[in-house]
């Protein structure tokens, strides 16, 4: 029977939001073979929301399987993606809901004749789905399958996104090899790993590389957080590495810490301008938060009669569209296949809209009224749980100052050394870095 005979069960939409992640073309070819061997059309929608939004529907293309057979194995997204979302600011500024683009985007799917839609994507998309779902009273049914590098969607069972492994696994090969620099030529590396609210991505590098130091915003759980407090991290892990005789190491540091601080201060830095995107985060990709963290503890170095060098690095575009990894190719494949089994009506979930999860190899729908904040409306995210054994198996094995380090008097005097300094200042300077 061809494709066209077999579509008679209506149609599927896919569509892909927020930034790439490896995988996102395995669960694209997983949910079209699937659909289409179900009785579906499948219409991949180009660009995100990004035409939707508009009303445009012409920036589509229906899928066959040839066109999706081999696909997994690829980076990106044949169908593109875009961060264009479903919120507008209010008279105040604060972001919300748009009923307007939401009609708009609902009246687009009808007119495609779409009544089934997978989205692909992370916490923002996945809010934006979950509007879908809501307002068009059941008839557009909406599974979301959670994809983000950052790792830092609400699964159950410390599963990961899609996409994470893949970036670890991509980013730990390219900061061992930046390990070895540093090594042979004395030299300090001040590597951005991507992560805009979470550390999971800086973290899971940082470990499995052995880096010197890793640095998350889970640290940091106050707002406002002065950039003389990283400094004095990372300074002081850099002293701790002279006063064991070694001139070079490798800090690993989230790029989410720069929603840790306080904000003027970074407009303050030289050619710096803090933009925000259109969910109103920071655009911490055009912060360079590892050159302003070099350049002050260069000149602080400097200041105690050290000559240093270090090289900023920013990790992320690097990782985005790599080609999956075989965790992330059997992963997303499952979560493809598990959307459409969800959208034909094949588990015991009824809502109309839902995040999908494998959970000990089955498919488990979670309803999005489970993963929403109950204060904000938006999805939750899963930060670092900083008391588990995971992190503390890392915590222990970084280099940087910790408590011995000031109770020990022969191993403060040798700290003090290093920085030129008294014991007495030493701690008054960095004591607080290990409370």
């Amino acid at each position: 029977m061809s494709q066209d005979r077999k579509a008679s069960k209506g149609a599927l939409g896919i569509v892909v939001g927020g930034g790439p992640a490896p995988g996102i073309n395995g669960v694209i070819s997983a949910a079209t073979i699937e659909a289409i061997e179900s009785g579906l059309r499948v219409i991949g929608i180009e660009q995100g929301q990004k035409w939707l939004t508009k009303g445009d529907t012409s920036h589509v293309r229906q899928l066959k399987i040839s066109d999706v057979s081999w696909i997994h194995y690829q980076g990106g997204s044949i169908l593109g993606t875009s961060r264009e979302n479903l919120l507008e600011r209010d008279a105040n500024g604060k972001l919300t809901p748009s009923p307007r683009k939401i009609q708009v985007v609902r009246e687009a799917l009808e007119k495609l004749g779409i009544n089934y839609l997978i989205t692909i994507g992370g916490d923002d998309t996945a809010y934006s789905a979950s509007l879908i779902a809501a307002h068009t009273g059941g008839a557009i049914k909406v599974a979301h399958v959670p994809k983000t590098i950052d790792n830092d969607l609400p699964l159950p069972g410390d599963m990961p996104t899609f996409g994470y492994q893949t970036a670890r696994h991509i980013g730990a090969e390219l900061v061992h090899n930046l390990m070895e620099d540093a090594r042979t030529t004395g030299r300090w590396y001040f590597i951005v790993a991507m992560g805009r609210t979470a550390g999971h991505l800086a973290l899971g590098i940082g470990k499995t590389t052995g880096a010197t130091l890793t640095i998350i915003p889970e640290e940091f759980p106050k707002k406002n957080v002065p950039l003389d407090v990283i400094c004095d991290v990372l300074e002081g892990a850099i002293l701790k590495r002279v006063a064991h005789e070694r001139d070079y190491g490798v800090a690993v540091i989230a790029e989410g810490i720069g929603e840790s601080l306080i904000p003027d201060e970074l407009e303050s830095q030289p050619g710096v301008v803090v933009e925000r995107d259109p969910f109103g985060h920071l655009r911490l990709s055009e912060v360079p938060i590892g050159n302003i963290l070099k350049r002050r503890v260069q000149a602080r170095l400097a200041a105690r009669g050290r000559k240093s060098t270090i090289v900023d690095v920013t990790l992320g575009y690097e990782l985005r569209c790599a080609p999956p990894i075989p965790f992330d190719r059997e992963y997303t494949r499952d979560l493809g296949y598990g959307a459409v089994r969800f959208l034909l009506g094949d588990t015991s979930e009824k809502s109309s809209g839902v995040l999908i999860s494998i959970q000990d190899g089955h498919l488990v729908p979670i309803p999005f009224d489970q993963i929403l904040d109950k204060q904000t409306g938006r999805t939750t995210v899963r930060r670092v749980n900083m008391e588990t054994e995971s992190y503390k198996v890392a915590r222990a094995y970084m280099l940087r100052l910790d408590r011995e380090d000031f109770e020990d008097e022969e191993a403060l005097a040798e700290l003090a050394k290093a920085a030129n300094c008294t014991p007495e200042e030493f701690k008054a300077q960095f004591g607080h870095v290990v409370g």
